[in-house]
């Protein structure tokens, strides 16, 4: 497959909150590409622009773009423009999955488990805002990755405190009820849902430091859920990308509150590809190694076509 791909550009970096993770996600793709004799070339839009891209007249994009202008729909629509078929998610998907608070609207619409949100602002009634959702709570930036800007609130105080915090990430900040119980991760694949990872973090908190750089947070596989609990989520996920308008690759992430009812948290359109993500472990565990991971999710691009 990899002399029918033409010259691939890999985008990654960019000038979101998520640069960092998105260059290594980038150079791990880039990498992939090369050792499986893909024309491959790495590109940072923080360098050259669409400008830059056009000028490097890639047959297809490989999206490592974590964040704003990379995983919003703004890139989609502009690849769109360009006619250059790209990885991932349209535009509509894009930008839907990168707004938390509309994807839930999209879902409850549905009928699909989430937990219920309110919208935060400088003056919002914070005592309020405690009995709608209990305490403890989630405030988190509405279209930030990564868990950047998230917190766990568990007092009046804290709430306030918290809004101040993710609101440094994004002009617009909800907060969510808190789900207490086992965290999932569930990867997409085209059609195929992949093994269910059961996320467990020594300090009881899935942030930015759990994700990319700790060594103590444990991913389980097999997820110990049974096999019709499994199957019940991994249709739960189908429904919920799809809900979206999402397609070619992605990630649902989900909670299972102590009555063993799944909530749907988020969508990820573009997830990471660091040796710490979840997406290449749960492939793994599918028998589909990093390489052929990397080929596969670039196959999207062409069917787009």
């Amino acid at each position: 497959m990899s002399d029918d791909m033409g010259r691939v550009a890999v985008l990654f970096g960019g000038a979101s909150a998520e640069r960092e993770v998105s260059l290594k996600s980038g150079a791990a793709v880039l990498a992939a590409l090369e050792r499986q004799g893909v024309d491959a070339i790495g590109f940072d839009p923080a360098d050259g622009g669409l400008v830059g891209l056009e000028a490097l007249a890639p047959d297809r994009v490989f999206i490592a773009l974590h964040g704003r202008g990379g995983e919003d729909g703004t890139l989609q629509g502009a690849l769109e423009l360009l006619d250059i078929p790209y990885t991932g998610s349209g535009v509509l998907a894009s930008a839907l999955g990168m707004d938390k608070q509309r994807t839930k609207l999209v879902w409850q619409a549905l009928g699909l488990p989430t937990p219920e949100s309110v919208m935060l602002g400088p003056d919002a009634d914070w005592q309020a805002v405690i009995e709608r959702l209990g305490l403890p709570l989630i405030v988190k930036p509405v279209h930030e990755g990564s868990t950047l800007g998230i917190s766990i609130v568990d007092s009046r105080d804290a709430l306030e405190a918290a809004y101040r915090d993710a609101a440094r990430f994004d002009a617009r900040v909800m907060a969510e009820r808190f789900i207490q119980g086992e965290e999932y991760t569930v990867s997409l694949l085209g059609d195929e849902v992949l093994p269910a990872i059961r996320v467990e973090v020594p300090g009881g908190f899935y942030d930015y430091e759990a994700k990319y750089v700790s060594d103590d947070t444990l991913y389980h596989l097999p997820c110990g859920l049974s096999a019709d609990e499994e199957a019940e989520l991994a249709a739960l996920c189908r429904e919920a990308f799809a809900a979206i308008g999402a397609e070619g690759w992605g990630r649902i992430d989900v909670m299972r509150d102590g009555a063993g009812r799944f909530w749907l948290i988020e969508v990820n359109t573009v997830p990471g590809m660091t040796d710490h993500s979840l997406v290449p472990q749960s492939a793994a565990h599918a028998g589909i190694d990093f390489d052929a991971l990397v080929l596969r999710i670039l196959a999207t691009a062409e069917a787009r076509r």
